[in-house]
């Protein structure tokens, strides 16, 4: 059994792959404790996406729920605001004739007040000339008596 030169290359070739493929085993045994702590992750966070994804859909319905019960208030609220517009409208024409009526009897008031008043000042006007002339009077009668006298004695 001889061993030619192109034996020793192969055998020395074939050693070298041998330490090759024992130096690239080890760190491809790494990658896959790597690949698996992944895939065991990412199981775990697909497992635990469920249950939070159920709690928000329940989240979602609740808020649809309200949402839902807002709208029926709010459409209560534009009713009560319809009814309130009329009423101010109603308040508003009420406000208006009131103000008319005022105006009215105000006016249908101070006439006769007017009147009153100017009568009143006129009677105290005559009676006032009537005093003034019956003392007028009185003293002219006098002063008639006086010269009457005076002729006389």
């Amino acid at each position: 059994m001889s061993v030619t030169a192109g034996g020793i290359a192969a055998l020395i070739a074939a050693g070298a792959f041998l330490m090759l493929v024992i130096f690239l085993a080890v760190p491809i045994l790494r990658l896959r404790r790597t690949i698996d702590e992944a895939t065991r992750a990412v199981r775990e966070v697909a497992d635990r996406t469920g249950p939070m994804l159920t709690s928000v859909n329940g989240t979602i319905d609740n808020v649809n729920v309200a949402l839902g019960q807002m709208h029926t208030t709010l459409d209560g609220v534009n009713l009560q605001l319809t009814r309130v517009d009329t009423i101010t409208d109603n308040v508003a024409h009420v406000s208006s004739n009131v103000a008319n009526l005022s105006t009215v009897v105000s006016a249908a008031a101070a006439n006769p007040l007017v009147k009153v008043a100017a009568f009143g000042y006129g009677v105290r006007k005559a009676a006032a000339n009537r005093r003034r002339a019956s003392d007028e009077a009185e003293v002219r009668q006098e002063m008639k008596e006086r010269r009457r006298a005076a002729r006389r004695g």
